[in-house]
Order: C-alpha cells, then structure tokens, then sequence
C-alpha cells in the first residue's frame, strides 16, 4: 500500500454528499463528467484520503465504455459492458454522484432484472495501446461473433450451439414461441463443424470484422 503523503491522512470510508450512501476502496461509483450530456464516468475507487483542509481525494482506476476505446463500439457489446482500464487518476471526493455495481460477465447473464446501477465487465484494456485480456473469446452462431447478453439466443437440440434468430432466418417473436430447435447443419445432417477458433477482440491490423473505427 502506497504511504500517504505529509499533510493528508487515509479515510476508510466517504459519505457521498446529498445521500447516505458511504464509499469505501474497492466500490464503484459513477463520476460526474465535465460535458453534462455525456453519461456519469465509472470507476472502481482504490483509495480515499483527505488533507489537512478536509478536502477528500479519491484516487480512482477507470472503467471504459466501448465507444470510449481505440476500437470502438461492436456487435457484441453489450449496451451496459465496460473495460477495467489501467488508466488511473486522482479526483475530488465531491464529483462522486453515486455507487454502482460492475458484475463479471458471469454473474451479469444471471440476473433476472437489470437495474440502472448494474453494469458487466469481461475485458481489461489498455488504454494507450487498445489491448484487451483476454485477447480471444468463443465464437457462437453462424455469424462466429461473441455472445452479447442483450441479443437472444436459441440452442439447438443436436449441437447444443446458440444462434441468432436473425441469423436462421426468424423473428425475435417466432423464437420466443419455439418449443425445441435444430439448426440448419443439425437439420440437413451437415457434418461440417464451425469455426471454434475463437474472436480476436484487440483492434488488430487486419481486423475479422470491420467496425467503424473512432479516434479519439
């Protein structure tokens, strides 16, 4: 643990101001951003410490959002993902607007309502180079993209892969009133196997899928 500087003392926990909601390190918490039509920053809190005037730092390491990268947003992101950054800064106490919850991909899928403060992490990434770990991640459907957990998906019966219903060519409504489904390979006994390479998700120099890329 990094020692505090003379003149400033570690807080255990910091009262965001207008509310009862208490911050402590390891929370995180959604940052008022300097462009008020920009959504509230996100950040996972690593320390909190005041100086001798009372007045509270916090020292914080970003989470990114998907347009916020050197990629930027894809088909598979989902629309409440984020990328635990190694971009860290120190901040005013007093720009905290609340607390949030950064759930892994894992837990983010089983929860059976989404609230505002909910939001999934699968990535780190690299702020100055857009590297991300992990680098590769499954493929699914015919399409070979990642899963996105706002997009539904049905299993086949026979090969127990998930596909897009756009992709088999239905509407979200006509999946929804399926009672078992086999995919086009299971149905015309194809024994062709898709692609299980894998997704390369780091901006590469001769990308698989082509985003429309944003600088920044």
């Amino acid at each position: 643990m990094a020692k505090t500087k003379p003149g400033k003392r570690d807080l255990d926990s910091y009262t965001i101001k207008g509310t009862n909601k208490v911050v402590r390190a390891g929370d995180c918490v959604l940052m008022r951003p300097s462009d008020s039509d920009k959504p509230p920053y996100v950040a996972r809190v690593e320390k909190i410490e005041a100086d001798n005037r009372n007045n509270v730092k916090v020292r914080v390491r970003w989470y990114y959002r998907p347009e916020e990268s050197l990629g930027g947003r894809r088909q598979f992101h989902g629309a409440k993902e984020l990328f635990l950054s190694d971009h860290y800064d120190v901040q005013s106490a007093h720009t905290i607007e609340g607390k949030c919850v950064v759930h892994s991909f894992k837990n983010y899928t089983k929860l059976e309502n989404v609230g505002a403060e909910d939001y999934f992490c699968r990535f780190e990434y690299k702020a100055a180079t857009g590297g991300f770990t992990p680098d590769r991640v499954a493929v699914y459907c015919k399409c070979e993209m990642p899963y996105n957990p706002d997009d539904l998906m049905v299993q086949c019966e026979a090969c127990k892969d998930w596909f897009h219903p756009s992709c088999m060519g239905m509407s979200i409504e006509q999946a929804k009133k399926l009672d078992n489904f086999l995919c086009s390979d299971c149905t015309s006994d194809d024994d062709g196997k898709r692609s299980m390479n894998g997704f390369t998700v780091s901006p590469p120099v001769e990308p698989k899928v082509e985003p429309k890329r944003r600088k920044r």
